[in-house]
């Protein structure tokens, strides 16, 4: 059971992940309920270019730092689908990556999504942890590989943890999905199966999430077990609600003087 974060009038507002992580390292991810915006981005969207009005993002991320305490504000990122890791030696708000490592107490790293994929990762000794948004292009073009690779240390001796995800049940995609990633590693073919529509497939990022982590030397993975399509009540979802709605971010930390 994964542990929440709640208050007294809004319910769960943030799910921590489940997994052994070192004292000091903190996970998880928001969920909908609680926030400012108003259909159909209610309630606690984090996200600034979905058409949601600024000032109540900007609450609602107010809103967030108070919640969990953090220790500085979470560092936003543009995403775009692809495979660009920022580390902590990039200045700005907003830069262009879709996954950012750090090796540093107090950074609050963040990802935006609501359907794709999110992984975060950290060493065994907490010193080191990144988090990346992974759809189904980032996981095909390697960004799980690329953040992976700025750490110090070897695979095995770092863990995983998936967050929500669109559910196999209701991601259904094209062939050219399927091929993308069989055209590099064959067995990933388990991770698909035929739907109703002739060409098209159910597939599983949770699954493709795993075969690239084990390919990385990455056995501890944890996590991966909540569908954003499916749960209208916590999670917002790209597909679902037709591609107006808000996000969730999942972030990870290392609170200082702990490792």
């Amino acid at each position: 059971m994964s542990r929440t974060t709640t208050d007294r009038s809004d319910g769960v507002r943030f799910i921590e992940a489940t997994w052994p992580a070192p004292a000091g390292v903190r996970a998880g991810v928001t969920t909908r309920v609680g926030g400012h915006s108003e259909p159909p981005f209610d309630a606690f969207n984090l996200a600034t270019h979905v058409g949601d009005e600024p000032g109540r993002v900007e609450a609602n991320r107010r809103d967030l730092e108070s919640l969990l305490a953090l220790p500085e504000s979470p560092r936003w990122l543009h995403q775009t689908h692809g495979t660009q890791v920022i580390g902590p030696d990039v200045p700005g708000d907003g830069p262009e990556a879709d996954a950012a490592f750090t090796d540093r107490a107090d950074e609050v790293l963040a990802v935006l999504t609501a359907d794709c994929l999110s992984v975060t990762l950290t060493s065994h000794d907490g010193r080191e942890i990144a988090v990346a948004h992974a759809g189904w292009r980032g996981l095909a073009d390697g960004v799980i590989e690329q953040a992976v690779e700025r750490f110090s240390v070897a695979g095995d001796e770092m863990m995983a943890w998936l967050g929500p995800a669109i559910g196999p049940q209701h991601f259904v995609v094209g062939g050219e999905v399927r091929e993308a990633f069989m055209h590099e590693y064959p067995p990933d073919a388990s991770a698909f199966r035929g739907a109703a529509e002739p060409g098209k497939f159910h597939a599983d990022l949770f699954a493709l999430a795993r075969s690239r982590l084990r390919r990385q030397g990455i056995s501890r993975v944890y996590g991966g077990e909540r569908d954003t399509f499916g749960q209208p009540d916590l999670f917002y979802s790209y597909r679902r609600d037709q591609g107006k709605t808000g996000r969730m971010a999942t972030l990870i930390w290392r609170e200082p003087d702990q490792v």
